[in-house]
């Protein structure tokens, strides 16, 4: 069931994108007398799900859904229609039109993905407001998880203070600043340490499978108690919060352990708080200095709600959120190049963790969740611009780059160029398509 939902979330998202991006090209195109001869979501080789026409235009759901389209009339797209540019340029073709009109078409859909992104930032800021973990308020430090962390030499309790000289204000953001940044500084029992960051350490979390890199620390509370284990009849219970071991104060679970392994393989009392009360349990711990428990692991917002952490609440009026989605918008558009970046630079690996529709859908959450949907939703929309802007034939923007070229030299490239650049482009695109699925299928099998 989480499967599906998530793959309804997904679906519906992309739909959503495909057909405000595809009516961008379409709008502009109308607006400029140019035939449309498809407006497509999906594609459709060989047959449609859904198709009808009206006018000049084709409206149609294929069964591929890698994407959609729009034909336009004497373009070189992907429909890869020669046989129309043989014949001479008719008034309401896009070859007939001026540059200025052809680069507004073109740009089109990456605009309307870009303002979309924007305004559903401004929209989910008006409707939910925003909560989150300012970095100030993690007082005690980070728990680190991740071995190639540890290897960097950040230590849990240290508290990252900046990364490449700029303080990171949220928790949600620290883990994209971590990735790109070169350097970073904590500060360890008051002493302010700096610390290089791996050029290719996203490389190395991607070999480690790493999943959670560091989490504010949090609080020993018991998940579960299995069967197995030495203490299972012991009075222990499920949401006990364990807050001493023998008289040493116990504020969060990475310091249970250090503990307890003084009193390896002996017996020891615990003071735990259960439904607003304290109480004494003597406990066994085996040679590990281990009690048999699973931890939980503690939201943010619970930390909250018991006092562990002070999460930050704002919300906006709508000319409020006008200026913070349109930052919140900016933040992110400009973490995803960085990320992008990184990806293009061979040296760090970053290539690797590519993936495809898999990895795209595992970022909606396994219940449906309307915030979470559309903050999501906003940053997919973000990300279809900037890939469309690449300047790789087949994309928005390599169509860009040969308008632009005409505008400088005052010629166009030849259609056969423009036809042979197409079909290179277009192979470059699948192979990429190709290659991050297949990554995902085999993560799966991993």
């Amino acid at each position: 069931m989480e499967i599906l939902i998530k793959a309804a979330q997904f679906l519906l998202s992309l739909s959503l994108l495909i057909i405000l991006h595809e009516f961008g090209h379409f709008a502009f195109a109308k607006l400029f007398k140019t035939r449309v001869e498809k407006f497509y979501l999906f594609f459709d080789p060989w047959f449609s799900l859904f198709k009808y026409k009206k006018g000049d235009t084709e409206y149609g759901i294929g069964w591929l859904p890698l994407g959609g389209y729009v034909k336009i009339s004497g373009m070189i797209d992907e429909s890869m229609d020669k046989e129309q540019l043989k014949k001479p340029a008719q008034p309401w073709e896009f070859r007939a039109k001026p540059t200025w009109q052809r680069l507004i078409i073109i740009t089109a859909g990456v605009m309307v993905n870009f303002l979309l992104g924007f305004f559903i930032y401004v929209m989910v800021l008006f409707t939910w407001g925003e909560k989150y973990m300012p970095t100030d308020n993690i007082t005690d430090g980070i728990w680190v998880f991740d071995e190639v962390v540890k290897e960097i030499g950040i230590k849990t309790g240290d508290k990252i203070v900046d990364i490449d000289g700029k303080k990171t204000e949220r928790l949600l953001d620290l883990t994209g600043d971590f990735f790109v940044g070169k350097t970073v500084s904590v500060d360890r029992n008051g002493e302010l340490i700096k610390l290089d960051l791996p050029v290719d350490l996203v490389s190395k979390l991607i070999e480690n499978k790493s999943r959670l890199l560091f989490y504010p620390r949090m609080p020993f509370i018991i998940a579960s108690i299995s069967d197995s284990s030495i203490n299972y009849n012991n009075g222990l219970k499920v949401r006990d919060h364990i807050i001493a071991l023998n008289d040493t104060p116990i504020k969060y679970f990475d310091e249970f352990n250090d503990v307890a392994i003084q009193f390896k393989n002996d017996t020891v009392n615990l003071l735990i708080e259960r439904d607003n009360e304290t109480k004494n349990i003597s406990v066994v711990l085996d040679s590990a200095g281990k009690i048999g428990i699973m931890p939980a692991m503690v939201s943010l917002n619970d930390m909250d709600k018991m006092g562990v952490y002070n999460l930050v609440t704002h919300d906006f009026t709508f000319a409020e959120a006008i200026p913070a989605g349109i930052n919140k918008a900016y933040n992110k558009l400009n973490s995803y190049v960085q990320q992008v970046k990184l990806i293009l630079n061979p040296k760090t690996g970053a290539y690797k963790g590519l993936g495809g529709f898999g990895t795209i859908g595992n970022l909606f959450p396994s219940t449906w969740d309307w915030q979470s949907f559309w903050e999501i939703t906003a940053f997919l929309s973000l990300i279809l611009a900037v890939m469309n802007l690449l300047p790789i034939p087949g994309l928005d923007g390599g169509h860009t780059m040969f308008i632009i070229y005409e505008m400088i030299f005052r010629r166009k490239p030849s259609d056969k160029f423009m036809e042979y650049a197409q079909m290179a482009g277009m192979l470059l695109l699948f192979a990429l398509l190709i290659y991050a699925n297949g990554k995902d299928i085999i993560r799966a099998f991993e």
